[in-house]
């Protein structure tokens, strides 16, 4: 029991470790552009994701810039309210992996992102990246433990993923006019991926909250880099695309809340 206990634990750490590069490298940096990383930060990211997760950083820009731009009608790559929820939240990875491998899909919605010479000799191999992920728990945990941690990791990691598309647009507060929703016990779990609906209300902003009593573990995690130099947000003012619930979009910009100095 002490050696599953430990597994659990330690897969949930290495979980965390890839919702935070998920989040705040493929989804904030890449997809939106909200902020720019140093060229060492971002080559960290790429490689914590690689073995970590084996998903090319491309593929999932393109799948998500398709679902903002088909939100919840015909295009989707993942609507449950066009799917149904148990087909987003249990089968999350076939329907990500449908439209990851459509090259139509990655030429014209990562188009900015082309493969380098890093791509090709590594992080375009995602079963060796996720190999040598196993093989570093292996060696530090043991293989049992490290075994059992690789498999809880991909479980939670999944599972947590798809919540974001699956609970994220069908329950939870309504604050904006879209719709996707927040759900704070979510955002705890995906580094502030759970604020879904402030997502889609503002997809530009490098921040999730908007609120008080709103946290978004990832901008921690962002206010952290730019105070170190790392990184850059690239608005700090927040930009809703999409009005609260019974208003119309302000004629004036709000200011991010607690945006860093430096990212100003």
């Amino acid at each position: 029991m002490p050696q599953v206990l430990s597994a659990l634990i330690i897969g949930f750490v290495a979980s965390q470790i890839a919702v935070v590069c998920t989040t705040v490298f493929l989804h904030r940096a890449l997809s939106h552009r909200a902020l720019s990383l140093s060229p060492g930060a971002r080559f960290a990211f790429r490689l914590v994701t690689w073995v970590s997760t084996g998903i090319r950083p491309r593929q999932w820009v393109a799948v998500h810039r398709k679902h903002h731009a088909f939100t919840d009608v015909e295009g989707d790559p993942h609507s449950p309210l066009l799917l149904g929820f148990w087909k987003v939240q249990l089968g999350n990875v076939q329907l990500y992996r449908k439209c990851a491998r459509d090259g139509e899909v990655v030429r014209r919605y990562a188009k900015d992102l082309p493969a380098d010479k890093w791509d090709r000799a590594l992080f375009d191999h995602g079963v060796l990246g996720l190999g040598l992920g196993l093989a570093f728990l292996c060696l530090a945990f043991g293989w049992q433990v490290g075994l059992m941690a690789a498999g809880f990791h991909v479980v939670i990691y999944l599972a947590i993923n798809a919540a974001v598309n699956a609970v994220g647009h069908m329950f939870g507060k309504k604050i904006y006019e879209n719709t996707a929703r927040n759900s704070q016990w979510l955002a705890w779990l995906t580094a502030g991926e759970g604020l879904h609906n402030n997502h889609h209300a503002a997809p530009t902003s490098a921040r999730l909250s908007h609120a008080k009593g709103e946290i978004d573990p990832g901008w921690w995690v962002i206010s952290l880099l730019v105070r170190t130099g790392q990184a850059k947000v690239r608005l700090g003012s927040l930009r809703l695309a999409t009005p609260r619930v019974g208003e119309a979009l302000p004629e004036v910009l709000e200011p991010e809340p607690d945006a860093p100095v430096a990212a100003r």
